[in-house]
């Protein structure tokens, strides 16, 4: 991974904190953008690549893991890291339940913070290529036609030709010829790919009692 490919953000009310920490970021070749508190980073920032957040656990009037989660409803992609100067395990343990990294106290062990980014970063960049996979499988699904989503929903739960047919009140034949364009427009080829595409996104296929 190239380093200039992903961004750290470091959010702390110590400006020395930010200071020491981005110049040890930055000499170790990555990008840093440093904020004094999270309602400035909520604000300033629009980014959709991969990178992480360095999170002080004390600012202000709220913590950190409070605005854990309201961080990651917006950024879900950068993975967070946690610095505190006044950390206790139950502090850490909620912070690693509810989705961060990582967990560190000052003063911040250079060796470890470096690690505890690598980490990050590679987990980032496996969120953004899960996002990308779902964005490309729901632009294909919107090629379909009402009628060939409907297929669809039948096809992923195994549901032969013929009783898809009975059920839409259409021919077999008709069925066969939805299902080659529906393979067409999705790029797939099998079954299994369908219900693949179909688990990534959630959608949830039709079931029919075919033991009648």
């Amino acid at each position: 991974m190239n380093k200039s490919d992903y961004k750290i953000f470091l959010i702390d009310d110590d400006l020395e904190i930010r200071q020491s920490i981005s110049l040890l970021l930055n000499s170790s070749g990555y990008i840093a953008e440093t904020f004094r508190n999270t309602n400035q980073f909520l604000e300033e920032v629009n980014y959709d690549g991969p990178g992480c957040i360095l999170l002080d656990i004390f600012l202000g009037e709220k913590t950190g893991l409070e605005l854990q989660e309201e961080i990651e409803t917006k950024f879900d992609y950068l993975p967070i890291i946690f610095i505190t100067g006044f950390g206790n395990i139950p502090m850490s343990v909620e912070a690693l339940k509810k989705g961060a990294i990582n967990f560190l106290e000052k003063p911040i062990d250079e060796k470890k913070l470096l690690e505890a980014i690598e980490e990050a970063i590679s987990k980032s960049f496996q969120i953004v290529s899960d996002h990308n996979e779902i964005d490309k499988i729901r632009s294909l699904m919107n090629l379909l036609t009402a009628r060939e989503y409907e297929i669809f929903s039948y096809i992923i739960m195994g549901t032969p030709n013929k009783i898809i047919a009975s059920e839409l009140g259409i021919s077999e034949h008709t069925v066969k010829n939805h299902r080659l364009k529906i393979t067409e427009k999705l790029g797939v080829k099998t079954v299994p790919e369908m219900i693949s595409m179909s688990e990534k996104i959630k959608i949830k296929g039709t079931i029919v009692n075919t033991s009648s």
